[in-house]
């Protein structure tokens, strides 16, 4: 066919609300129950096709229910991974040669897929799976995931598009290959929209992907993959392993075809990998493009010209939604005492108070369950560690429950000293951790916010006083790859608020934009000369 296709233009997908008497709470209802009657042989997916793995089983629970299976998977062996690696580069060459048209709307449809048939499956999955409430889900595994899926169609065309300029009796033109290799993309427990970005945006630009899940997001991944493979994307292009990922770094990381890394995940994982590829530099093909996101210690700082009510709600949202396991979750907010002293703090207590954590299939709940036993180990850690602590005061919650489900409650800290570990390390939890400043403080207080967390993703300020605004926000320039004016550091949205941090929060490649997307080429410049020259010798010389 000869000709200039455009792509849809997309729009973000619409968010339903499952409100009481809706249809969409009916039909998400039914799948629930559907999802959670049989366990799933959660199996790896090489060259298109279905396998169990051999290595040791691995019980994908409900967090709030964790006695309830929802499927075994089976740790990836260092041969099964070397499968997936030597089918990535098997379908390599067919797939860079495949029109971006036809790449295109493998994805397109897959996005078609779950927004329609596949949205209460996913959502479904991901509520038994990961203890997401319907609203938390619907936002994640239902539209940021189909927003990526459109959008970075629309990125990749316009990058396509990018052509240089060329001088007369010239045509300059910009080949977007793909990388020289595969990509290896690890994705996390948290989000299923992130699980599906991570394989694909390298994909929609040519790549051919190794994809390892989280074991804890397995039974959403698995459906994730049956979409992409309903879509009709070709054998081999994004291969699927499951487990905890000691074979991939066995293997993958040691392919002297790595090409690129894409990565949401912990900070300790993320310098794991780096390092790992940095000790076998001098064996790869090519440098591997590194691409990463891992945490925060996200702030709101909070100005006495601050509404008290906006506020209150966001501290509320931002830190206990999810169960604070958002990598942009508030956990740390500095308070005027002309605010806190005079209202504001028995109106965040009384809104924590209410919060209810429980089985999310029970649509009455805020929240569930943290994701597992180690992160509800880390959580009753650090509650043991601040019980007689002079500097901190738990003031609601600080208890938790793990006989039916990982239950941490949500937390509440009253602290008096802004360098205690409640302000810098990363707890991934329902903890929420308030500093009370004098307020002719606010400038001192910003100055030592914005640097004291080695993090720089997400962080907020609530100010009316418009001086305030414009000097606090050039001196947290640095402080946050997300940053919010009056409003809560969460709900990053598609081609709305580009998703990054840098310093220790990652390399802040912006997932949700065309600054993602463009990681994954290898641009060639072409020259084509149709006037060459004739002569040897320069004007000049005669």
């Amino acid at each position: 066919m000869d000709a200039l296709f455009n792509v849809p233009t997309p729009a973000n997908e619409p968010v339903q609300t499952y409100a009481p008497g809706s249809p969409e709470r009916e039909s998400l209802q039914k799948k629930l129950s559907e999802l959670a009657g049989t366990p799933l042989d959660l199996d790896m997916n090489i060259s298109g096709e279905w396998r169990r793995g051999t290595g040791a089983e691995i019980k994908v629970v409900q967090p709030h229910k964790h006695s309830h299976v929802l499927g075994v998977a089976r740790e990836a062996t260092d041969s099964e991974v070397a499968d997936a690696v030597a089918s990535a580069k098997a379908a390599r060459r067919d797939w860079q040669r495949t029109s971006f048209a036809d790449r295109a709307a493998i994805f397109l449809r897959a996005a078609e897929l779950i927004s329609g048939p596949y949205r209460d499956v996913l959502n479904g999955a991901t509520m038994l799976g990961q203890s997401k409430t319907a609203a938390q889900a619907e936002i994640d595994s239902a539209c940021e995931l189909i927003d990526f899926l459109r959008f970075n169609v629309a990125f990749a065309e316009d990058i396509y598009r990018k052509q240089p300029q060329s001088s007369p009796g010239v045509w300059n033109r910009t080949d977007h290959r793909p990388l020289d290799g595969f990509v290896l993309a690890i994705t996390p427990f948290n989000f299923t929209a992130i699980a599906g970005n991570l394989p694909t945006a390298p994909a929609i630009m040519g790549n051919t992907v190794v994809w390892k899940p989280s074991p804890t997001q397995q039974f959403a991944s698995h459906f994730i993959m049956r979409v992409l493979s309903e879509a009709g994307l070709p054998p081999g292009v994004i291969n699927m392993v499951t487990g905890y990922g000691e074979s991939v770094s066995n293997v993958a990381l040691r392919d002297p075809d790595l090409a690129g890394i894409h990565f949401t995940g912990s900070t300790k994982t993320f310098q794991h990998l780096w390092r790992s590829v940095g000790d076998n530099i001098s064996g790869y093909n090519a440098y591997p493009r590194i691409v990463g996101e891992t945490g925060g210690k996200d702030f709101i700082i909070a100005h006495p010209s601050a509404d008290p009510q906006q506020l209150a709600v966001a501290m509320v949202r931002g830190s206990y939604e999810y169960q604070g396991q958002k990598c942009s979750a508030l956990s740390r907010t500095y308070m005027p005492a002309s605010l806190w002293n005079k209202g504001l703090r028995d109106i965040v207590l009384g809104m924590t108070e209410e919060i209810s954590y429980g089985d999310v299939t029970d649509f009455s709940n805020f929240g569930g369950a943290v994701i597992d036993d180690r992160a509800f180990a880390k959580h009753t850690a650090l509650f043991d560690r601040i019980q007689n602590d002079p500097k901190a005061a738990v003031i609601a919650g600080g208890s938790a429950d793990d006989s039916e489900g990982y239950f941490v409650q949500p937390t509440l800290i009253e602290a008096t000293d802004p360098t205690h570990e409640l302000f810098t390390d990363e707890y991934f939890g329902p903890i929420h951790a308030v500093y009370v400043y004098d307020d002719e403080d606010f400038e001192t207080v910003v100055k030592q916010a914005g640097d004291i967390a080695p993090y720089a993703l997400t962080g907020a300020l609530f100010a009316n006083d418009r001086k305030a605004i414009a000097w606090a926000s050039e001196e947290l320039r640095y402080s946050a790859g997300n940053y919010y004016i009056n409003d809560k550091p969460t709900g990053a949205v598609v081609n709305q608020q580009p998703f990054g941090g840098s310093k220790g929060s990652g390399t802040n490649d912006k997932a949700g934009s065309w600054q993602n997307l463009v990681r994954w080429v290898s641009p060639r410049s072409i020259k084509e000369n149709f006037v060459p020259p004739t002569d040897w010798r320069y004007p000049h010389q005669g």
